[in-house]
Parts: C-alpha cells; sequence; structure tokens
C-alpha cells in the first residue's frame, strides 16, 4: 500500500507509528466501489457510527462517535487515483499518521484493502494499549468494510 515505517514525535516522545489493515471482497467494478468510498456524505451509511465531508479541495473531516463523545478526524488526501487508489494523511489532535484505501479488480468483483500506519496519543500508554485496541479496529474496520458491500448491487 505504499505505507512503510518510519519514527516521529508525538507529544514531545519519540514514537513508532503502529500498522492495521482489514481487507474484504466487493461483489461490483472497482468504478462503482471507488465512487461509493468517496462519498464523503455516504460514509455514515457504511463507515460505523462515522460522518464525513468534504472541507477544502483536498481536506476532509471525519467524526467518529456519538456528540459529544467521539473525535474529529481530519486529513489531507495526498495521492488520488480514481477508482484504485486513495492515500491520505491523518492531521488531527487524536488521530495522526498515513490511510490508504485500494481498490482491485478480482474475479466477480473488486478487492478493497484499507490500511492504517498511525501514530497512538498518549506515549507509553498509548502503545500499552495498542494491543488491545488493534483487534477491535480492524474488527470494526472490515464490519464497515462489509457493510459497504452491502450497499453495492451485486455484478455477476
Amino acid at each position: 500500500m505504499g505505507l512503510t515505517h518510519r519514527s516521529a514525535t508525538r507529544w514531545g516522545n519519540p514514537v513508532k507509528p503502529v500498522y492495521a489493515a482489514a481487507a474484504a471482497h466487493v461483489p461490483a467494478p472497482p468504478e462503482q466501489v471507488f465512487e461509493l468510498i468517496t462519498d464523503w456524505p455516504r460514509h455514515q451509511e457504511w463507515m460505523f457510527m462515522t460522518t464525513a465531508r468534504q472541507v477544502g479541495e483536498r481536506e476532509l473531516e471525519a467524526y467518529t462517535g456519538v456528540w459529544p463523545i467521539g473525535f474529529l478526524d481530519t486529513m489531507t488526501i495526498t495521492h488520488w487515483q480514481p477508482p484504485t487508489l486513495m492515500r491520505v494523511t491523518h492531521t488531527g489532535r487524536i488521530v495522526r499518521g498515513r490511510g490508504a484505501i485500494r481498490v482491485s479488480p478480482c474475479r466477480d468483483g473488486s478487492r478493497v484493502v484499507w490500511a492504517e500506519e498511525l501514530e497512538l496519543p498518549l506515549g507509553v500508554l498509548g502503545w500499552a494499549a495498542w494491543p488491545l485496541v488493534r483487534p477491535f479496529a480492524v474488527a470494526l474496520a472490515r464490519h464497515s468494510l462489509r457493510t459497504l458491500s452491502s450497499l453495492l448491487p451485486v455484478h455477476v
């Protein structure tokens, strides 16, 4: 996906980013899949507890949670290659790092891979919690991708 490990400084502490990814088969052509993924107002239909909107030519805001409990994820689109690849840099106060969504043609539709390389907040505490949080983050991403798949008409 083009994500590589690097060190960063967060809250004054050097940290290594963490990596998580999920993949799913979607029984629709890449053009339809990519179009739905990048239809920001429709994110709430498939991305778990998340609304999104475009706020500039290459800037996005996504709110995950139920107000007032949640967080704002601000992003800049750094690579745009419809219908196969979108990369973002997360620029928010809580979510920082890089993400990518790749849509590839495959038998009976498309394969979607969603990968994130994130800088954890809270220094050592964030690192200590990651092994517990990661399985839930991956499960929610997989759930979201399955929901995305259900929204598209099946093409055989």
